[in-house]
Formats: C-alpha cells, structure tokens, sequence
C-alpha cells in the first residue's frame, strides 16, 4: 500500500467542499465513524481570514470543515489532545508535533498526521489589505481561495480572479515571509502528504495526489477505502515525476528568497550586526505572545525565560534565554513573529541563529525523533 495514489471522497457533498476532491476529510471522518481514533482536530472555518482549532469525535462535523485555509496562520502542535487522534498537518505542524513528542508532551503512536503540501500561508491582516488594493474587491466579498500554477486566485459570488505571486510579493503581499524561504513543502515527517502537485489536468479539483509514507499512514489510508469513504487510483509515474518537479521548482524559489532575506545581515560587519539585533529586539514590549504561540515552547510557567526578571538591557534577557533555548528545536513556522505587536522580525533573527547551529552539528529539528544534541552533551566537541 506504500507508494502515491491519486484518492477521492466517493460523497459528492464532500468532494464539492474539498479543495481537491475532499479526501483529507473524508479519511480523518472515516478514521472517526470506524473508532480508529478517538477523535480528529480540524480547523472550523468562520471566513476566509478566520478559523477555530476544534477537537471532535463527529464525522459529520469533520466533513463541514472540509476547504482550503490559505489566509489563517496556525501551527496545530500545540493543540494536539491525549488519546489516539488525527489531524491534517501543514510541514510546520507535523515538524512542531515531532519537536513536542520528543520532549513527552506526546505519544506520537497515538498521533495520525495527514500532511498537506504547502507552498505557504497568507498573514490574515495583510490579506485582508492586499484584497482591497491589488485584487480591487471587498475583502468580506472573498467565499473562497487557491493556490494553483503559481497564481493565487481568489473566489466571490461573481466569479474568480487571480494575480500570480511572484507580484504580489514584490508589492509586499503574498505568503509570510517565514514561508518564503521554507524548502519543506512535502510533509514526509508525517504518515501521508497530500496535495495538488502532479495531478493530470483533468484531475485538478477534483482529486488528491496522497504519497502513503508509513504504516500509520497505509493503516488510516485503507481504512477511508475499506469503509467507502475514499476511492483510488494508482498515480502514474509521470504524476509523481510532475509533483517531484513542482516541489524542485519550490525550493528553488525558496533558496532565493533565503538569500534575498539573509544575505543583507551576512553581509553586515560584526558590529553592524550586533547593532542590528539590538535595535530589532529592543522594541521588544515583554508581553510573551511569541512563547505562547511557539508550537515547540514545552517549559510551561518554569521556563528560565520567564525567571531571569525585568532589566534594563537593551535586549531583554526573556529573548536572549530564548533565542539560545531555540537554537536546537527552532523550525521556522513564523508563529512568533505573527503574534508580536512590536513587529519584531523574530523568526528571521531565530533561525538565524538556529541554522548557524543546526548546519554546524547536522541536525534538522521536526524531521524524526533524534533527539537534539543539546549543549551539555559531548557533541559540540565531538563535530569540532
């Protein structure tokens, strides 16, 4: 059962709702109706630009959040219940929920990630502005929204239009920044990863190309076709090479703008760049939102961060504890910096630092449970 497939929901209902023919949901409902897990988290839809993470035990509920969510942005880690539970899984989150297995705050045999392709999320606010100026619409206008051949085109009860994204971001709009250099758009960490890339043209909204990667992921796949959930067909060996180039193409367009984001501060003397990071952090107001919604934050109210006091340093010492405690475990989801009300680039300033370590001892966090290698193991002498 291990290998791509191109799946679909058998309901009609369930495959007009979907953005590629439904079967995510229909496999999470399925997982639910035949008691393979206790229960599904999902993101229940308010409007385009809002969602609620719910934890349900009901298929039915599951199917209503059936849809794309391209301008909400957030990292389910953090919301995972106990007990046997699926979820679908953008690569941050299933990289956040492996960061969280390895620090006990999961069982990861209980946790089924149906992973999604991702080429990037949309911050709410902005999106809101960047309909109103470069599309000319009424944001509240907006019922819905996809990502399709490099072009975002949004839908409202008049039909379609669409701009490509490559010049949205050039005038500022487009994906989050944390998503522009982010080369992890094929969730292999998690069971299944699935998405639109390499679908035939006559496929396309109606279909989903699911790669089947472990045996938790082959157990939740057949299980959606044995109660006749989802239906499915082999994927050619030319979808798969379609999808391989797609995601090449991605990576590429990533590792440009990486350097386009980086290099300035690279390129900065030492002092120039220690005045950088003082004035960036500086405007930091105290307020804690950024460990709040760091989905692989696990120290709970003991955390150093939070006991080293107030002080009058230029960079308040609760950053500094956190850009060394992330250095090992940072992975690049863009939470933090959504959140921030001072506007602080945090996520380019943790990763930064973080890919510095990362490259240096060879350890990517989310990918697998290895574990870190933290400061005080012998590791840091060893790579030396």
């Amino acid at each position: 059962m291990k290998g791509c497939f191109i799946a679909w929901a058998t309901d009609d209902a369930t495959r007009k709702r979907g953005s590629s023919g439904g079967f995510v949901s229909a496999a999470l409902a399925a997982a639910l109706d035949s008691k393979l897990v206790d229960n599904v988290l999902v993101l229940k839809k308010t409007s385009p630009y809002k969602a609620t993470q719910i934890v349900t035990n009901d298929p039915k509920e599951v199917l209503e959040c059936a849809g794309t969510l391209h301008f909400v942005s957030v990292n389910l880690a953090k919301y995972v219940p106990p007990g046997r539970v699926a979820l679908p899984a953008k690569p941050c989150d299933a990289m956040g929920i492996i960061e969280r297995a390895k620090r006990g705050q999961l069982d990861l045999d209980d946790v089924y990630m149906l992973g999604l392709n991702c080429g990037g999320s949309l911050h709410p606010k902005k999106a809101k502005k960047m309909v109103e100026e470069m599309y000319d619409l009424d944001p509240d206008a907006v019922i819905g929204e996809e990502i399709l051949k490099g072009e975002l085109i949004l839908k409202t009860a008049s039909g379609e239009k669409a701009l490509k994204i490559d010049d949205l971001e050039e005038k500022g709009y487009g994906r989050r920044e944390s998503c522009r250099y982010c080369e992890t758009n094929i969730p292999r960490m998690a069971d299944l990863a699935c998405g639109n890339w390499g679908l035939p043209a006559d496929k396309l909204g109606k279909a989903t190309f699911v790669e089947v990667i472990t045996d938790k992921g082959e157990e939740i796949f057949q299980n959606a076709v044995d109660t006749g959930y989802v239906a499915f067909e082999p994927a050619s060996d030319k979808a798969i090479e379609l999808r391989d180039k797609i995601d090449k193409v991605m990576k590429g367009l990533a590792e440009k703008w990486h350097k386009r984001l980086f290099e300035p501060i690279e390129k900065l003397s030492d002092s120039e760049r220690l005045a950088f990071y003082v004035d960036a952090l500086s405007h930091c107001i105290g307020c804690g939102a950024c460990r709040k919604a760091c989905p692989v934050c696990t120290c709970g109210d003991s955390a150093k961060c939070l006991t080293e006091g107030d002080s009058n340093y230029k960079i308040p010492l609760f950053l500094m504890v956190r850009l060394l405690h992330l250095m090992d475990s940072c992975i690049g989801c863009g939470r933090c910096e959504d959140v921030c009300p001072a506007g602080i680039p945090l996520t380019l300033i943790h990763r930064k630092f973080a890919e510095r370590m990362q490259k240096k001892l060879g350890y990517v966090p989310g990918i697998n449970l290895d574990k870190p290698p933290y400061f005080e193991g012998g590791r840091i002498h060893e790579k030396n």
